[in-house]
């Protein structure tokens, strides 16, 4: 019976095959859209889950309290901790340390040649025995015994190796060699630790001042992961660390939090964090984005085998009369859409083997379609079920009521109410398109506000460079800032360097760090008022490569006049509630006494997505060992030359590195081009699939109105009335959508938009112009058919009689 089902669904696809490949072209593209998605969502839902122990490892999260408003979060905390709460709980199996490079890559010289490696971490020797890694070859026993030793990833041993064997291989990091022990399989995309390079911590200890530094219980660096016994009273264990904690640091203003590895991925409420986040809401959209998309594909199949119903009722009939019941007729039509969407499976799986590279990239994961990539086919699978149920239930029920009398007397197969319900899903279709459209809108007019917005600094032309503390730490600080002094006046000497200033951060943006406390302090200050601050150390050439703006006041003087003072942001100066006038009040810096010199006009130094927060700016030359350089107009390429050549004379077979700070500004957005290239994606599919649904329903109907146009061309109707007749009920439609998007995509891109502090208003013309845009499309694709039918012989269709 199934067998002659298929049969019968394969003629019935050959004898209408035009409706069949729109069908199959609509579905094929949702369902490679909706596949891609909800692949995307299933890694991100099963992050971390794939470790062995995952349901007893936990991270150790702090706490610390400024003032009654005010709360830092930090995955990091001191290195002792963990020793010290394995040492006296037994309720811990056991515990290791993280600390991946942040800021700055490692750079690996390997034959003389320098790479740059960002995806490093230093472990301690517990790593591989809580957490579960694959070797291909080597094994973690070497790497625990030998403090100078690295483990690479397959993916970067053939990098750095190509196809030689790398174990035993020398990689030289700063003065040390480091010896290659072992390689492991590349981590697979859903988990927090997609590392290239791991190397011992004992490596970093091996420096004395580092290690003192490290084991201080006021230093918070590395991650700590403990493995607690099963059924452990959780509670109870963060109680006792939090003991631990407050009797070595001798401050009670931290809680202590244990966070499930499982829970890490989608944490929110970090300050800031060194490893891979998601973030749940975005995940609750993509799967709405997805199911949509495969709605509105089988939308199309819906509306065009309902909209042909009327042109099977005679063989429904006839096949109830010979004796076919209506569970056999509706299993027939769930065999043909069952067809349909095999093969449109078919092309989905083209269609996502040839879009896979692209989305990886786009992703930064690394996803494949292989014989042994279960949860893709697996995706692919639920997908091709969701298509069929989709495709077929209503269809099937609407085919297989059809009453053999009332067919055979003429009358209507079609209920007034299919009718309505076929426009109806043409509405829905484009009210998602039309959503879509104005996000894209939406989106770009707010990246376009950000790159066009005055920050307060000068962005263009401005190149930064880090000497680092490794670098440095063979002089005193008096050695150190001549060093220093000596290399800004070698970059001022150069006709491609217009001004070259010394900071102690790398770059005007991005300034993260933040310090409060007792030690920062001015008149009228209430005791319990300890805002966090952000300081940077700058020099008095500072403002001629970046180009702030004073409000008032004045900028640090040269010589040591102004070695104490300070110049505080519009934002500082309103926050901490100074006296007026402002200028000449008393500061404490970080237990620096001097004065208030001058208030900078407030700029962005972080993300639009902040609001502007204090900044105190400090006129120092010591400890600064970042240089922000503004290049002359047109001489890019001289002056990267000119400071590489300074590098090399000073700091010979060192790695040179170097940003601009306009690259910089780009990628804090990076996530926001994101989001605008893959609305932008999800809309053109939208789009695309909605209109081969239109296309196939205008066609239908110029073919079920043929007599009827044959007529009124004879009667003396234009090309154009008999287009706009066959046009008009389907632009009422997008007219329609257009009414129930607006009010729905201002709700949500205003909460989109609220994820900037600064950003732009909706406007009344963004919908217009969505709205403008969704019916010329539907009217193209409508006209397509009208036109053909329009110019058709009318004695074709009025002779078939």
């Amino acid at each position: 019976m199934l067998k002659n089902h298929f049969k019968t669904a394969w003629r019935n696809f050959w004898k209408h095959r035009g409706t069949g490949f729109i069908n199959i072209a609509g579905l094929s593209v949702g369902m490679a859209a909706a596949v891609l998605i909800f692949i995307w969502v299933q890694n991100e839902l099963s992050f971390d889950k794939h470790e062995p122990d995952a349901a007893n490892i936990f991270r150790i999260k702090n706490y610390l309290s400024l003032d009654k408003t005010t709360t830092w979060v930090w995955e990091n905390s001191p290195y002792q901790i963990g020793d010290a709460a394995k040492k006296q709980l037994p309720e811990i199996e056991a515990v290791t340390r993280l600390r991946p490079v942040n800021y700055m890559p490692v750079y690996f010289n390997i034959n003389g040649e320098f790479f740059p490696e960002e995806k490093a971490a230093y472990v301690d020797s517990e790593w591989f025995n809580v957490f579960k890694v694959d070797f291909v070859s080597g094994n973690a026993t070497a790497f625990n015994q030998h403090p100078f030793s690295i483990i690479l990833s397959e993916s970067s041993a053939k990098k750095y190796f190509a196809n030689q064997d790398a174990i035993g291989k020398t990689i030289k990091i700063d003065s040390n060699n480091y010896q290659v022990q072992a390689v492991m399989k590349d981590a697979p995309a859903n988990s927090s630790f997609r590392y290239d390079a791991y190397i011992p911590v004992a490596a970093r200890h091996a420096d004395v001042k580092q290690q003192q530094n490290e084991m201080q219980w006021g230093n918070f660096y590395y991650l700590t992961f403990l493995k607690l016994r099963p059924g452990t009273n959780i509670k109870k264990v963060t109680s006792k660390i939090k003991s631990i904690l407050e009797e070595n640091r001798k401050q009670k203003n931290l809680e202590i939090g244990l966070t499930p590895l499982s829970e890490i991925h989608f944490e929110n409420d970090l300050q800031n964090s060194s490893i891979i986040h998601g973030d749940k809401k975005v995940v609750v959209i993509f799967i709405v984005l997805g199911v949509l998309l495969l709605l509105i594909a089988c939308i199309n199949y819906v509306n065009l085998t309902t909209a042909r119903a009327s042109l099977r009722a005679k063989e429904v009939s006839i096949k109830k009369i010979v004796g076919a019941g209506r569970s056999q007729l509706f299993m027939q039509f769930v065999a043909e859409s069952a067809l349909v969407s095999l093969m449109a499976l078919v092309l989905t799986i083209v269609i996502v083997a040839a879009c896979l590279p692209a989305f990886n990239s786009f992703t930064e994961r690394n996803f494949t379609l292989t014989a042994d990539s279960g949860y893709l086919w697996g995706t692919l699978l639920i997908t091709l079920l969701a298509t069929i149920v989709l495709n077929s239930i209503y269809p099937a029920l609407l085919l297989s009521s059809f009453k053999p009398l009332n067919t055979f007397r003429g009358a209507s197969v079609l209920r007034l109410k299919d009718t309505s319900l076929r426009k109806g899903l043409v509405v829905v279709q484009f009210t998602f398109s039309i959503f879509l459209i104005v996000g894209v809108i939406t989106i770009y007019r707010q990246l376009a506000f950000i790159r066009n917005q005055n920050p307060g600094y000068n962005r263009e032309q401005v190149m930064s460079f880090n000497v680092s503390y490794k670098l440095l730490k063979k002089y005193d600080a008096k050695q150190g800032a001549a060093l220093m002094s000596t290399i800004k006046q070698k970059l001022l000497s150069q006709s491609s360097i217009e001004a070259a200033s010394l900071t102690d951060v790398q770059s005007v943006l991005n300034n993260d760090g933040s310090s409060s406390g007792d030690s920062n302090d001015w008149d009228g200050r209430p005791k319990d008022f300890v805002p966090p601050i952000t300081f940077v150390g700058v020099d008095r050439d500072y403002t001629k490569v970046v180009n702030l703006k004073m409000a008032m006041g004045r900028w640090f003087l040269p010589g040591t006049e102004d070695k104490h003072n300070v110049i505080l942001n519009e934002t500082a100066a309103r926050e901490f509630n100074l006296h007026k006038p402002y200028i000449g009040q008393r500061f404490t810096a970080q237990g620096d006494t001097g004065r208030v010199i001058g208030i900078v006009k407030d700029f962005n130094f972080r993300s639009f997505h902040e609001k502007i927060t204090p900044l105190v700016m400090k006129n120092t030359d010591e400890y600064c060992s970042s240089f922000q350089i503004k290049v002359a107009a047109h001489k890019q390429g001289d002056a990267i030359k000119a400071v590489e050549a300074i590098w090399k004379e000073n700091f010979p077979g060192e790695p040179f590195s170097y940003q601009f700070v306009d690259q910089e500004f780009d990628k804090m957005y990076r996530n926001d081009a994101k989001s605008s290239g893959l609305m932008s994606v999800f809309a053109i599919v939208a789009i695309i699939i909605s209109c081969l649904g239109l296309f196939g329903l205008a066609a239908f109907t110029a073919e079920q109105r043929g007599k009827e146009i044959g007529i009124r061309k004879v009667l003396g109707a234009s090309v154009t009335g008999i287009v706009s007749l066959l046009s008009i009920d389907f632009i009422v439609l997008i007219v329609v959508a257009l009414l129930i998007a607006s009010p729905l995509a201002w709700w949500l891109m205003g909460k989109w938009l609220q994820n900037f502090a600064y950003r732009i208003d909706m406007q009344w013309w963004v919908f217009i112009l969505a709205g403008i845009i969704s019916v010329f499309i539907a009217f193209i694709t409508v006209s397509f058919q009208a036109i053909k039918a329009a110019v058709a012989n009318p004695v074709k269709s009025l002779r078939s009689e």
